[in-house]
């Protein structure tokens, strides 16, 4: 999607993307080098197998639509380069998902306006935990794993379009954005719009969230962006 100087990818990468890359340049993740990615269960708990090709592991293979997760920032960053783009920046990011720039989007969208929720005025339709409707948890998955907290991830694109005509801006996973720009190693690196472990409020432009670079875990995902 086009906006202004920029362009951003409608929805998040998915495993059948990240799979094109894999084969095509023998990347092999972190997550996988260390038998597993993690997730938050009273502390952060290293999980036996749950990689991008199986988030919640059980040898379950993800479809080619689901979104890829426990990738790093570097990871993610690498990616998109070898796709010919990059990953955004925070500003790029937060005016695609908040600000409608389509010449005549459709109703209830309206050019020019900033809403509170990458979905428009309320966060219904997202893939959140609780406050995003019922569709939320019979459009979630997660291949029998029963995490701790919320149902999993909706498959890529399949929630309905918000802001700009992007998909899962808000909720589903949590997006890697290059921000702060120009540091070095694994230092924190904002993630932004909210995932399926949270509800509403963390898909606010306000909400400000970072992990460390060599994060690798099974509700952060990303999608890339291009100039021009």
């Amino acid at each position: 999607m086009s906006i202004g100087p920029f362009a951003i990818a409608r929805t998040e990468t998915t495993v059948g993307q990240f799979r094109r890359y894999v084969q095509a340049t023998g990347a092999v993740t972190q997550a996988e080098r260390a038998g597993g990615g993690q997730v938050y269960e009273a502390g952060w708990v290293r999980k036996a197998g749950w990689t991008w090709a199986t988030p919640f592991g059980g040898g379950n293979a993800a479809a080619d639509d689901e979104p890829a997760v426990h990738v790093t920032f570097h990871e993610a960053q690498a990616f998109c380069r070898w796709a010919g783009g990059r990953l955004p920046s925070d500003a790029e990011w937060v005016t695609a998902a908040y600000t409608e720039q389509r010449a005549a989007p459709p109703a209830p969208f309206v050019r020019g306006k900033t809403t509170t929720y990458p979905t428009g005025d309320t966060a219904s339709g997202a893939q959140c935990l609780g406050d995003c409707g019922p569709a939320a948890a019979t459009r979630a998955v997660r291949h029998g794993a029963k995490p701790w907290r919320g149902d999993g991830h909706a498959r890529a694109g399949s929630t309905p379009a918000g802001v700009n005509g992007l998909h899962e801006m808000g909720g589903n996973a949590w997006e890697w954005v290059d921000e702060p720009r120009g540091v070095s190693g694994n230092a924190e690196r904002r993630t932004r719009g909210g995932s399926w472990w949270y509800g509403e409020a963390q898909m606010r432009a306000d909400h400000l969230q970072a992990k460390p670079a060599d994060t690798a875990v099974v509700y952060i995902g990303w999608r890339c962006a291009r100039d021009g």
